[in-house]
């Protein structure tokens, strides 16, 4: 089935484009880009995910096989293809993916000689974003102009921010760039929220980071987090979502509120 022949559950709704970012590797981007997008699938939202990183774990975690694309969103970005043109389906229902392979890594180097360099991706987003209720940007870990692009095409951001030291200071250098973004190519760029992953109440140390990190953002941090959880790991290792691979683990239930919190911060918004 084409992303065509489904429906958005409210085509008169403005549609967010949400960029799930963190410079720091392995804290969770690809895993709420997956698990979200299924939840709000579920809930009768029609998701497009933009694997953004080179190393396509999205892409992966969603089953498709990266050896047997004919195009991804290099092509896109680089080689004048259309976003429609590389969008896949996934075993979600109402979950749509443009997919990356490791070619995506050069784009770094390539984009600097072209115009408008920061803007592409939004252009290219604004080809099929009425299609959609929710487009997710899964970022690379980095903050080269790939994340600029993504930047620039977003709506709001989701920070997902790891249990551990120095998570505060990630955050930080991570908005000195939110705020360049903002004064430069998009100046209505706000914070969607921040989620903390990898939570482990048994130890102290999630337990001071949770702390650290609500007392200094407030009401930007989700009230659910993402515990540490097998059943999240072994997930994309078989090509779906946390809820179709063990619908009662821990990690599906934290994903269902945090699903709820979207919705609701969503629904207040409009």
């Amino acid at each position: 089935m084409g992303y065509k022949d489904v429906k958005r559950s409210n085509p008169n709704k403005q549609t967010n484009v949400l960029a799930i970012i963190n410079q720091k590797g392995g804290v969770g981007k690809s895993t709420t880009a997956i698990n979200l997008s299924a939840a709000l699938g579920e809930e009768h939202k029609k998701c497009l995910v933009i694997d953004f990183d080179p190393q396509g774990n999205t892409t992966s975690g969603y089953g498709i096989d990266k050896d047997e694309l004919e195009h991804d969103i290099y092509d896109a970005l680089l080689e004048g293809y259309s976003m429609s043109e590389l969008i896949v389906e996934t075993p979600e229902p109402r979950v749509f993916v443009v997919p990356a392979t490791i070619q995506l890594a050069g784009a770094e180097i390539e984009l600097v000689s072209k115009i408008a360099r920061e803007s592409i991706l939004k252009n290219l987003i604004a080809e099929v974003k009425d299609e959609f209720d929710y487009v997710f940007i899964d970022c690379p870990p980095s903050l080269g102009l790939l994340n600029t692009n993504a930047l620039t095409a977003a709506d709001s951001i989701l920070i997902p921010v790891q249990c551990e030291y120095y998570a505060l200071e990630g955050v930080t250098q991570l908005l000195i760039t939110i705020r360049l973004v903002q004064r430069t190519s998009n100046r209505n760029l706000k914070i969607e929220g921040i989620l903390l992953t990898m939570f482990d109440i048994r130890t102290r140390l999630s337990v001071d980071v949770s702390q650290d990190v609500r007392q200094t953002f407030g009401k930007l941090v989700y009230q659910n987090s993402i515990p540490r959880n097998v059943k999240l790991s072994e997930a994309p290792s078989r090509g779906i979502s946390i809820f179709e691979y063990d619908p009662k683990s821990t990690g599906a239930k934290a994903y269902a509120g945090l699903t709820e919190e979207v919705l609701k911060r969503n629904s207040k918004e409009a």
